[in-house]
């Protein structure tokens, strides 16, 4: 039986993860403004997480802005990279989110930050999730979306085309959130619940914008890439499209990133589920009217 599709290369995920770790906290700005809003979210859930995970933690982002938030006693960090761990306080694990090293049933919570998004087997990761959370255990993560980075993606194909006469992935295919709910209740969540938003940033140039992303760890890592470094004359090219297309009065441009929230719970007796179908007492063109 054929595996998951090979869609990015793992191995180049956690190089650039190591390679950024040192200088992190010099363009984690994303990563943490992403965490708070994910731990504002707690607050509204009138529930105790005592045991939590937060897989692909970064150098300790979530961490920090949990600040005790729902009731977690017990945080166990996870990433690829085991020099993204070194900066990070606390328990922590080097491991995959392809291959998650848990039994069943053993977090209350199950956090992720701006990671997933690297994931070949995401289904597959996502059922183990849901398999290593408690009974009525939360699942809550933040992933980028298929509208990330569109202004880049479009610069970057019209400058190759134009320079190479073709193109090749240069930017990371994302999640549809469109299909992100779908995905959720295969992997077996009840309660399956999806939101978007869209954060975005400003820079004096699309370099000034890549060399963040490389300060992120968000390097592409796409398994298609090309194996050479990027003509110049296609970033030139694309630079000046850039600028056409998307650039403001200041000569400054924009840089997208759709976020998209995911939650669900681990199946739970307790909780509310759909009437029958046929069960219901009112007409349907009652209720329409």
């Amino acid at each position: 039986m054929q595996g998951p599709p090979t869609i990015f290369d793992r191995r180049a995920v956690r190089r650039h993860r190591d390679r950024a770790a040192a200088g992190l906290a010099g363009y984690d700005f994303l990563l943490r403004e992403v965490a708070n809003r994910l731990a504002d979210c707690l607050p509204d859930i009138k529930r105790s997480f005592p045991t939590a995970l937060d897989l692909g933690c970064h150098s300790g982002q979530l961490a920090e802005v949990l600040a005790g938030r729902g009731g977690i006693e017990w945080l166990l960090q996870c990433d690829l990279s085991p020099a993204m761990l070194a900066h990070a306080a606390g328990p922590r694990l080097a491991a995959d989110e392809e291959a998650l090293p848990f039994a069943d049933a053993q977090f209350d919570l199950i956090l992720s930050v701006l990671s997933l998004h690297w994931v070949n087997d995401l289904p597959g990761t996502l059922a183990q999730i849901r398999r290593a959370l408690k009974p009525d255990g939360l699942f809550l993560a933040a992933m980028l979306g298929g509208g990330s980075l569109e202004e880049l993606r479009q610069a970057l194909l019209t400058a190759e085309v134009e320079v190479m006469g073709g193109v090749s992935p240069r930017v990371s295919p994302f999640v549809d959130p469109h299909d992100a709910g779908a995905l959720l209740q295969r992997a077996g969540f009840a309660l399956p619940v999806v939101d978007t938003d869209r954060i975005v940033l400003s820079y004096a140039d699309p370099f000034a914008m890549m060399a963040e992303l490389r300060g992120l760890g968000e390097s592409n890592a796409v398994a298609g890439r090309q194996d050479h470094f990027t003509p110049r004359g296609v970033l030139q090219a694309g630079a000046r499209h850039y600028h056409q297309t998307h650039g403001d009065r200041n000569g400054r441009i924009p840089a997208t990133f759709q976020i998209i929230t995911l939650s669900g719970w681990a199946p739970h007796e307790s909780q509310p589920k759909p009437l029958p179908r046929g069960s219901g007492q009112m007409p349907l063109a009652d209720a329409l009217d």
